[in-house]
């Protein structure tokens, strides 16, 4: 249960004074719906107040306070803006405007013959200079309250940055004096203050205080992963320990060597299936590397010890381009895979699920259909996550719950991680890394092209289909009732395409339905179709070695990481590959750095720290990651210089100072409830 000493960080907001429905709607467009929310809303900048007693055009787009002699108000009509003509302390002229004026509000505020010191911005509008809307309005008496520096939040339609800060203000009367969770060397070396006073101080923008607020959202990352690992480890897990007779008999009949990358990967995966210690390692490889077998061989190696294995993957599409993966790698192997999706109806699934629980099945490839209720395993040993990121922990501990003690766990990605986002998303999982490629791998020519040049595109793909090639056209959208403006629409695109090349062109996206879907790629993969149009429905598992051309339109809208996913799925047989970035006419220059990078390297792990670097690591994956919080307080550089410090604290505390038992433990564990990982709090049930 939640410490009693939070409850008034959890009411809702409702409970401040002033906030009412309307308020209240406002705030929820913001992500805010408790105390904590608000509190934890920090300002994204702030505004510097000049000081002044007369205006002028060297002042223009600061924001100004000033002491002003009201003259007169001037409007057209109810409808039209209300200009108050005042003068400053030299007499200059100067328009206080508002577009509004609901019950004479304004003239209140100003009425003519009297002094008032006002602030805002100060613009130009014609030949005079004007404040919109002036932040304040205040007798000359009150001028001190007006601040000289004042934070600025992110706001909604409708909410002022005055108001937001005055709630602020309401809640901060709320805040409990917390213990300390925080090791207290650190606090000294850093000068941090406790976490009230940083919580005060963050909010007038404080960046040492902004720090120690990003340190405890780590501290409580970390210290939530290493409880998850050791609730895990105290669990235990089966030691499997195959003979090596179905793995040698997969390897010998490869048309290939496994790359060392590859051997190494499988040995430090086996070593560790052999324990009786759960397994939490990260299969670590770029496009193209040689996951697929790596994982293959774990679960073999597992089979061979008499458990069963499962594959996890986030798309149907993935898992059965997976499944044909395998069935063709166990060819004669004697290892009984299937496949198991929402697709899988009536007595087919039914066979299905009576087979896995009596055993016979030793493989099984999915969908998040693996780990509903209803599937039961015999004795599952093994569990593979695929593109891990696009499944929150949660899931995951839902399929290895699925085995009698704990499953030993291998989670992959094809989306290279920087150490930062490593730490933060996977903690102190331990990693293998496949930094080489397979033979046989051609690498991709990348080009960026203007949309205004579409024309050459479309005659390029003209000439390869002639000579018998393969093309992927993807599209950001779908069809143009997504969004407004003229953006490239799967649905229009394949229109036209098809018109001009004839039913050699498919088109594949979300939308479709599993078999038409299936259809699509089978007809793809056969050469029926040669050009397909797509969404980033392809951008993960598809496997044509045939394709050569990979165009992107409006690529700038792309991600690094999604534009290197979607490169990979070509060159990835013998003929030489091209990979085209469109991209609009006029583009912003982060975007334009992007597209250089993308196109000046296929190392994706050089492009992935450049990609946190430009984007932060909330983009960084593309997707976040389901049923796991984000940072709420902490931007990318904070969890790049803070993490490693969080790591350590939280180690010293579980490993050296008894975890949440103790003076440092019960803070802690108000720490995590605090920043929402209390998940692992529930796994230990215990102190």
């Amino acid at each position: 249960m939640r410490p009693d000493i939070l409850n008034p960080l959890f009411a809702e907001i409702a409970a401040l004074k002033g906030v009412g429905p309307a308020l209240q709607r406002q705030l929820e467009r913001l992500d805010i719906a408790r105390v904590s929310d608000l509190l934890f809303h920090l300002p994204t900048g702030e505004i510097e107040r000049v000081r002044t007693d007369t205006v002028h055009a060297g002042l223009e787009g600061r924001v100004v306070t000033l002491a002003v002699d009201v003259v007169a108000h001037e409007t057209r009509g109810p409808k039209s803006p209300l200009r108050v003509r005042v003068l400053d302390a030299e007499g200059n002229p100067l328009d206080i405007v508002f577009f509004t004026d609901r019950g004479g509000y304004a003239r209140q505020l100003l009425p003519v013959g009297e002094r008032r010191v006002v602030s805002g911005r100060l613009d130009s509008f014609g030949q005079s200079l004007q404040i919109v809307h002036p932040d304040h309005v205040v007798a000359p008496e009150k001028s001190a309250e007006i601040p000289d520096r004042e934070p600025v939040y992110g706001l909604t339609e409708g909410l002022t940055n005055r108001r937001l800060r005055t709630l602020v203000e309401h809640a901060m009367e709320r805040v409990p004096e917390l213990p300390e969770w925080a090791e207290p060397s650190l606090l000294a070396v850093k000068h941090w203050p406790c976490w009230h006073t940083a919580l005060a101080a963050a909010h007038a923008n404080d960046r040492d205080a902004r720090d120690r607020l990003a340190y405890d959202e780590m501290l409580a990352n970390q210290l939530a992963l290493l409880l998850m690992r050791q609730a895990s480890r105290r669990k235990g897990a089966r030691a499997l320990r195959g003979n090596g007779r179905l793995l040698n008999a997969m390897l010998a009949a490869l048309p290939y060597r496994p790359t060392s990358a590859q051997q190494r990967a499988i040995a430090e995966i086996l070593g560790d299936i052999a324990q009786a210690a759960p397994m939490l390692r990260l299969l670590h490889g770029d496009v193209g590397s040689g996951k697929t077998l790596v994982a293959l061989a774990a679960m073999l190696g597992a089979v061979e010890a008499g458990a069963q294995a499962a594959m996890l993957a986030p798309t149907e599409i993935l898992a059965r381009q997976h499944m044909a993966n395998v069935t063709a790698l166990l060819d004669g192997v004697g290892v009984r895979a299937e496949i198991l999706t929402g697709r899988e109806k009536g007595a087919q699934r039914k066979a299905i699920l009576a087979d896995l629980a009596a055993g016979d099945i030793h493989i099984l490839v999915g969908t998040h259909a693996i780990f509903q209720e209803a599937v039961d395993y015999r004795n599952l040993g093994l569990v593979v996550v695929d593109e891990q990121h696009r499944f929150g922990v949660a899931q995951r501990l839902m399929l290895a719950d699925k085995a009698e003690k704990t499953a030993h766990m291998l989670v992959m990605t094809a989306t290279p991680i920087p150490r930062t986002l490593t730490l933060t998303q996977y903690g102190e999982m331990d990693i293998s890394k496949l930094d080489e490629m397979p033979p046989g791998r051609t690498p991709v020519e990348t080009r960026v092209i203007s949309q205004e040049r579409l024309d050459e595109v479309v005659e390029g793909v003209g000439r390869l289909l002639e000579d018998g090639g393969r093309a992927y056209w993807v599209c950001p959208l779908v069809d143009e009732s997504e969004v407004a403006g003229d953006l490239a629409a799967a649905d229009a695109r394949h229109v036209m395409l098809k018109d001009r090349f004839g039913p050699v062109v498919g088109l594949v996206h979300g939308r479709m339905k599993g078999p038409e879907k299936d259809a699509v790629m089978a007809d793809f993969q056969s050469g029926r179709i040669r050009l397909l149009v797509a969404t980033t429905v392809v951008e993960v598992g598809v496997d044509v070695p045939e394709a050569s051309l990979m165009i992107i339109e409006q690529a700038e809208r792309f991600g690094l990481a999604q534009l290197h996913q979607l490169r990979g799925r070509v060159g990835r047989g013998a003929a030489r590959s091209v990979c085209l970035l469109v991209r609009a006419p006029n583009i912003s220059e982060t975007a334009r750095k992007r597209l250089a990078l993308i196109k000046g390297t296929n190392d994706g792990f050089a492009i992935a720290e450049e990609d946190l670097k430009l984007r932060g690591g909330g983009e960084l994956l593309g997707v976040r990651q389901s049923g796991d919080p984000e940072f709420r307080v902490a931007t990318p550089e904070q969890v790049a210089a803070l993490v490693e410090s969080a790591r350590d604290d939280a180690r010293l505390l579980v490993e050296h100072e008894g975890g949440l038992s103790g003076r440092r433990g019960d803070a802690a564990r108000i720490l995590l409830y605090l920043f929402g990982r209390d998940s692992a709090v529930g796994l230990l049930r215990s102190g």
